[in-house]
C-alpha cells in the first residue's frame, strides 16, 4: 500500500503524488481513494480506489533502474504490426500497462515507421503520431522526474548515456 506524499505512476497520466488517502462515496458507495495531483498539473485532481490500485498505480523506477533501462535501449526489437487496428489495440494495451520495456519498443517503432514514412514521400498516421506522443510524454515524464531533468532533456541525456557506454567500449 502507498502512503500520503509518495510519488508514483498513475496509468497514463503520469508521475503524481498521493495527497491524501480517505473514505469517499461515489455513486451511492463508500471506499477508501488514493488522493492524486499529477505533479505537472496541479489543477487535476484524481481519485483510484485503493482496492484495485496495484491495476493503475505502480512505484516510480529508481535511479539505477533508469540507467539499467537505458543500457538495454540500443539492444531492444522495434516491432510493427501492419493491421491498423490490430497495431491500435496492442499500442493501446501497451500504454495502458506502461511497462517501461514495452514503451521503449513502441516509441522506437513507431520512429523508425514514422523516418521510413517520410522518406518514401508518404504521410504518417495520426493515430500512430498520438501513441507516439503519449508513450513519449509517459516515458520522458518518469525518466524526467526520476532523474531531476526537464522532460526535453530526457532524449539528449539519454542519448549522452549511450554515447558514453559506446566510448566506453572503444
Amino acid at each position: 500500500m502507498f502512503q500520503v506524499n509518495d510519488t508514483v505512476m498513475y496509468g497514463n497520466t503520469g508521475v503524481c503524488r498521493i495527497v491524501d488517502i480517505r473514505q469517499e462515496k461515489f455513486a451511492g458507495r463508500t471506499a477508501q481513494y488514493y488522493i492524486l495531483k499529477p505533479v505537472d498539473d496541479a489543477s487535476t485532481t484524481i481519485h483510484c480506489p485503493t482496492e484495485n490500485a496495484q491495476a493503475k498505480i505502480r512505484k516510480l523506477l529508481s535511479p539505477e533502474e533508469v540507467y539499467a533501462l537505458i543500457q538495454i535501449m540500443p539492444d531492444m526489437q522495434a516491432e510493427w504490426i501492419e493491421s491498423e487496428q490490430q497495431r491500435k489495440e496492442a499500442f493501446n494495451n501497451i500504454l495502458k500497462r506502461g511497462d517501461h520495456v514495452e514503451l521503449v519498443k513502441l516509441i522506437k517503432a513507431l520512429h523508425f515507421k514514422r523516418a521510413e514514412k517520410l522518406q518514401a514521400g508518404r504521410k504518417f498516421y495520426a493515430a500512430d503520431e498520438k501513441v507516439m506522443k503519449d508513450a513519449e510524454r509517459m516515458l520522458h515524464g518518469e525518466l524526467a522526474y526520476v532523474l531531476k531533468i526537464a522532460p526535453e532533456e530526457v532524449v539528449p541525456f539519454i542519448m549522452g548515456e549511450l554515447q558514453d557506454v559506446d566510448a566506453a567500449q572503444a
